[in-house]
This record gives C-alpha cells, sequence and structure tokens, in this order.
C-alpha cells in the first residue's frame, strides 16, 4: 500500500475512473442508479431486494477532464438529464454509477447531507422527478 501519490498520479487515476462510466454498449450513455435497501459492501457486490427508485442518465460524455485540486484531483459530472419519472417509490439509500452496459464501477450513499450523493429529500415518490444538479468524483494524494 502506498502512503501518497503525486498529483500527476492523482489526475490519472481520476481520468481513468470516470472514463470506465463511458465503457461498454447498449445505452447511450452511463447511469446513476438510485435504489432503497441494504448498501451493498461495494460496487461489486451483487444485488439482491433493493429497489431501483431512479435511474438519472448522464450526458455522453459522463464527466470531463480531472481538474488539479492541489492536493488531489476532481472531475465534475457533464450534465444529467433527470429521471422524469421514478420507478418506484422508497427511501434512496445507496447509488451506482453504471457504465453504458450496466456494470456499476462506482457505488455511494444517499442522504440530505453529508452523503456521497445528497437529495433535499431521500423520500422518492413513483412517477415523481428525481434530479441530481452537480456531482463529482475526487482522488486524494493522501
Amino acid at each position: 500500500m502506498v502512503g501518497f501519490i503525486s498529483n500527476v498520479a492523482a489526475l490519472a487515476a481520476c481520468d481513468a475512473i470516470v472514463d470506465l462510466f463511458d465503457t461498454g454498449s447498449g445505452n447511450a450513455s452511463a447511469h446513476f442508479r438510485i435504489y432503497s435497501g441494504t448498501v451493498p459492501t461495494d460496487a461489486d457486490t451483487a444485488l439482491g431486494a433493493q429497489v431501483l427508485l431512479a435511474e438519472p442518465v448522464c450526458s455522453n460524455p459522463a464527466f470531463g477532464a480531472a481538474a488539479d485540486i492541489a492536493p488531489g484531483a476532481r472531475a465534475t459530472a457533464s450534465a444529467i438529464t433527470d429521471d422524469s419519472l421514478a420507478d418506484n417509490a422508497g427511501t434512496a439509500s445507496f447509488f451506482r454509477i453504471v457504465n453504458r452496459s450496466g456494470t456499476a464501477h462506482a457505488q455511494g450513499a444517499c442522504a440530505t447531507s453529508g452523503a456521497e450523493l445528497n437529495f433535499n429529500t431521500v423520500s422518492i415518490a413513483a412517477n415523481a422527478v428525481v434530479s441530481i444538479t452537480s456531482f463529482t468524483v475526487t482522488v486524494p494524494e493522501s
């Protein structure tokens, strides 16, 4: 395990991560998938009884190039299209970002503050509009 990486390495790692979202085929772009239920251990863990609540769609490409935030790197999502008709009602507990083939490459918690993806409310109604106004991926140097 490395304790620190260079700024160049952080920029390269951040770009490599967000570029994964634009891989695959089947969909024109990556998606955020917002779920209710128990949060899986990581993005590689298969889903079980979790319920898909909404699926906002990323632009193509999903993210711009990583920027130097000294120390570290940050990539900002391009425009994200609202899900105008949420699939199901429930409490958003986590999200995944999936590539064009539906493979999850990132996962995080949902909340109203202090989470990786914050909403004004985590209570999602079926057929409601679900919006993500901004999102970033950050790679630290330490």
